[in-house]
């Protein structure tokens, strides 16, 4: 019969530890002597040897958000439109960030609006805000809208 691998045997038993001194791993199990770690139930997690541990080294940001200041609210075209449509916003006064706020459309802690170009919108409206998208910018300008950006 010819073998196919010179290889040691794949599945090799499982190592059955303190069962005698004969078998080579009686006593002590392979453990060593004495000590926390001989015994069970003991795990030293996060202990490095002394070592200053990594969780203590790593900066603590808690409960404060890193980009606090930074909150964007975001307006697509079609919401814009849902939004004439129901009547809610008039398409004669300049659409901005202060009157989104008073109706109550975006988030009253943004400080920054941004137009996107998904959707259409059927209406000529004229928007103050602080990004947009181009497609917003094409699709406004085609409608004879427009789109002031603050700097």
């Amino acid at each position: 019969m010819i073998k196919l691998n010179n290889r040691a045997k794949i599945n090799k038993p499982k190592m059955r530890v303190g069962r005698g001194i004969g078998s080579g791993k009686g006593k002590t199990s392979g453990r060593g002597v004495k000590g926390q770690k001989s015994r069970s139930g003991v795990a030293i997690k996060s202990f490095e040897g002394g070592q200053m541990p990594l969780y203590r080294r790593l900066p603590k940001r808690g409960f404060n958000p890193i980009q606090r200041g930074n909150m964007i609210a975001i307006l697509n075209l079609n919401k814009i439109q849902s939004y004439i449509t129901k009547k809610t916003i008039n398409t004669s006064e300049v659409l901005n960030s202060s009157t989104l706020k008073k109706l109550k459309l975006i988030n009253k802690n943004s400080n920054k609006l941004k137009i996107l170009g998904t959707g259409d919108i059927k209406d000529k409206i004229n928007i103050e805000a602080d990004l947009a998208s181009k497609s917003a910018l094409k699709k406004l300008e085609k409608v004879g809208g427009s789109i002031q950006l603050k700097k």
